[in-house]
């Protein structure tokens, strides 16, 4: 273990004086805020010279390295998290409490980093963290977005975005590498250039010079012993191009146009791209940290093994997490041939050898496409390397097979006037990976099946992980007590570990010790919900979690009827009194996603009538937790007893939201989906509800005619009357109706089988209810997921990268 404080007391002397010396006064005249950045200036600052002894050694052995590219990086607060990796959080809490200062006041200051989203971020930074564990020199590459997607805020029941401007006191973790930046071009002309051997390459006269400049911030490893760094890139002109004119006529917009326009490319995570000026703006930000990573990377290769490019795949991995990334390939193309003068088949490779790509989706709109003509003239030397690599990869298939035709149509590249970025991503690497058993076999046999019969052999699956050090340990220091009680900490670095806490299952003093953590965690998750919305929990109650993002295919509709259902029987039946449950829901919507956010509205107009109703809010609550992130995460995943995995069968790729509360000890309730699959397989059916339509029960209601009307009609009294509620004033205390839902299932014919699994889906919810009532078999449950969740670290995944894709 690196331990960045030899003692208590040297703790104390080196916080003094960064009060001093960073803010200029005494600690004890410092704000908390201000104490943050003291102490995260000590923690940075101390990571940094870690993190070159790291890398000296690293180029000593001449370690493989694996550049990690992600348009997200969704890292959360980081202070909390690093002191527990050196092992210093009880020493730095016991001297600020010296100082009389708490610790946990002081954690509460630093705010979430907009970097990220949803499951790709925060996915991108659990495996950071593993990868610097595991001691694999992994670096990310990402963008260093001015402001996140957005601050949530729900007034008068709306989702309404805030700007999320995350930087605003500063952020102490990075530092600036101006020395490092990089020239990136938009547009211009390609002209081309041939030598006496006739050997050609292509430079570009004009066009739009950016800076992109990096920002690094350290990525400290468990025990603290290997240290590396996520480099975030933001959009600089390159050269000043000030309009002095327009300025002095008042003009002062156009005076800074050109400033404003290439800022723009790093000012925001994922602009709204339903028009043309966001799509420009989306190509722009995934070319520029693809071709500002790849210029730095060759440069620090060249630099250490000079010009032998034939032996980069030896020494380099370039991974693209997802189709945003996917210009790595023809930029690395252009770079090798253009600028170090390699042949195309040389250069091609060495590109396919280095390149890797993770698939997180089935659905085919989050499959990136760009219109050819847009995508031309912003990038014309890329488009040239994507059109002979698409000539190239047609010419391969051999067009004497009957179905050329068909595969030629599913595997270009270049199709029906569009970049397809999915198919580009797979034909420049050497393996493309699910991130879940049934994920990957859809993309085997459905979504990627051309590429499949061509290729078998690149297909992997890598189920996806999380960082049980993070949303076990930080969050969770109850639950995490009782463990090491229990079993010892050993499992901090090795999360099977945890398996042998399966032997208390049935020991009532360890039962009752983690009955006890989860109603000190639901008490602290009851106390943040009163203070953001407003709603006041009884932690008594059962607690009943849906968090993730906002989509029609995650069914939160689904949760909905069933609150609306319970609400209707105890109305018309006083007698019916279910246990009292709080069901709490957080997570964003994307800004032009009506149907998702009229999902948000009709969650908390429920919430304003069941809440505000006497004769069922002693027994029911509904509860919206505004602006979800990883800071309110880590407070909502400790406190839940049922988690809500609801997606509809075949199209959640894996979830990891379903992993943290298994680590936590909820008891899922989910379809067979995503990685429910492996995690009721590792902790039995006996162990978890699974209910609903299976992808083949899906397929066979397609191929008969599924009806929505059927459904309707089928149980009028029951799932008719909540279909019927949102349209008939019930739910319109909070801006209206909800026709716009009712019309998804009633018109589109519920696309995503929500009336299909309302019942199965009530049976099993009120099965896991009467478990709930019993603490003690909840426990037992309970204790049997948390000791089987140790599959699910993303140190396992990245152990399973590692051997399998990267070859480090």
């Amino acid at each position: 273990m690196q331990r960045i404080f030899d003692s208590k007391e040297d703790f104390v002397d080196l916080f003094e004086s960064s009060c001093q010396t960073l803010i200029g006064r005494t600690y004890e005249d410092c704000t908390d805020a201000e104490r943050f950045q003291a102490l995260a200036s000590i923690v940075a600052a101390k990571s940094r010279a870690i993190g070159v002894k790291t890398n000296e050694l690293a180029q000593q052995e001449q370690k493989k390295k694996v550049y990690y590219f992600s348009l997200e990086f969704l890292i959360g607060p980081l202070l909390d998290n690093y002191l527990i990796n050196y092992g210093v959080r009880d020493l730095v809490e016991e001297g600020l409490a010296e100082l009389g200062l708490s610790l946990d006041n002081i954690l509460a200051q630093e705010q979430d980093p907009g970097l990220g989203n949803g499951g790709l971020g925060r996915l991108a930074a659990c495996f950071m963290d593993s990868m610097a564990t595991e001691g694999i020199m992994g670096y990310g590459n990402g963008m260093r977005y001015r402001y996140g997607l957005f601050h949530q805020a729900i007034v008068n029941g709306c989702q309404v975005e805030e700007t999320d401007n995350w930087l605003e006191r500063g952020f102490p973790w990075e530092v600036r590498r101006e020395q490092s930046s990089v020239i990136v071009t938009f547009g211009g002309k390609p002209v081309r250039h041939e030598d006496e051997n006739g050997h050609f390459w292509f430079t570009t006269e004009g066009g739009d010079r950016v800076k992109a400049v990096p920002y690094d911030v350290p990525v400290v490893g468990y025990g603290g012993e290997t240290v590396t760094k996520l480099r975030l890139w933001s959009a600089e002109p390159a050269e000043e191009n000030f309009d002095l004119d327009a300025f002095n006529e008042g003009d002062y917009a156009k005076a800074n146009k050109f400033r404003s326009d290439v800022e723009a490319i790093s000012t925001i995570l994922y602009p709204n791209d339903a028009g043309p000026h966001g799509r420009i703006l989306r190509i722009k930000q995934e070319y520029l940290f693809v071709s500002a990573g790849l210029q730095t990377i060759l440069r620090t290769y060249e630099r250490d093994y000079g010009p032998d490019w034939k032996h980069f795949p030896d020494h380099v991995a370039l991974h693209t997490n997802d189709t945003h990334p996917a210009m790595c390939g023809p930029e690395l193309m252009r770079l090798l041939v253009d600028e170090k003068g390699l042949e195309w088949d040389e250069a091609w490779d060495i590109t396919t050898r280095s390149i890797s790509f993770t698939n997180h989706t089935v659905m085919p709109e989050a499959l990136e496409t760009w219109p050819i003509p847009m995508f031309r003239s912003l990038l014309p030397r890329i488009y040239m390397f994507i059109d002979e690599i698409n000539r190239r990869y047609l010419e391969s298939l051999s067009q004497d097979r009957d179905n050329w035709q068909e595969l030629a149509s599913q595997t270009a590249v270049l199709w029906d006037g569009n970049v397809r970025m999915a198919n580009l991503s797979i034909i420049c690497g050497h393996s493309v990976n699910g991130v879940s058993a049934i994920h990957t076999e859809i993309l085997k046999h459905d979504v990627l099946k051309g590429f499949y019969a061509l290729t078998p052999e690149k297909f992997n699956n890598k189920t996806n992980g999380v960082s049980h050090r993070r949303f076990l340990r930080e969050a969770n220091p109850a639950l995490s007590k009782v463990i090491t009680n229990a079993v010892g900490d050993g499992w901090m670095t090795n999360a099977e570990e945890l398996s042998k806490l399966e032997q208390y299952a049935d020991d009532p003093a360890v039962l009752d010790d983690i009955v006890t953590a989860k109603h000190e965690a639901k008490k602290r998750l009851a106390e943040y919900v009163k203070q953001v919305s407003g709603v006041e929990l009884d932690p008594n109650s059962v607690f009943d979690v849906q968090v993730k993002r906002f989509h029609a295919y995650k069914r939160q509709l689904l949760n909905v009827f069933k609150i609306l259902d319970l609400y209707n029987r105890m109305i018309d039946d006083p007698s019916f009194r279910p246990m009292p449950t709080s069901f709490i829901f957080g997570g964003k919507a994307a800004q032009s996603y009506t149907f998702a956010k009229e999902v948000i509205r009709l969650i908390n107009s429920l919430a304003d009538v069941v809440n505000n109703d006497s004769r069922v809010n002693d027994v029911l609550r509904v509860a919206f937790v505004p602006n979800y992130g990883i800071s309110n995460a880590q407070i909502i995943y400790p406190a839940a007893e049922i988690s809500e995995q609801i997606s509809t069968a075949g199209m959640e790729g894996s979830g990891t939201s379903n992993m943290k509360f298994m680590m936590n000890g909820a008891i899922m309730l989910g379809t067979y989906d995503g990685a429910n699959i492996e995690i009721a397989d590792l902790v039995g059916f006996e162990n978890l509800k699974i209910f609903g339509l299976r992808v083949e029960d899906i397929e066979r209601l397609k191929a008969e005619g599924y009806w929505a009307w059927n459904e309707y009609q089928a149980d009028r009294g029951r799932l008719g009357r909540v279909v019927d509620e949102l349209v008939d004033g019930t739910l319109a205390r909070l801006n209206g109706n909800f026709e716009l839902v009712h019309d998804e299932l009633m018109v589109n014919n519920d696309q995503w089988f929500v009336l299909a699994d309302f019942k199965p889906y009530v049976q099993a919810w009120e099965e896991l209810r009467q478990i709930c009532a019993n603490p003690r078999e909840w426990a037992h449950m309970s204790i049997i997921n948390t000791a089987r969740s140790g599959h699910f670290s993303s140190d396992r995944t990245i152990r399973e990268y590692a051997e399998d894709i990267w070859h480090v």
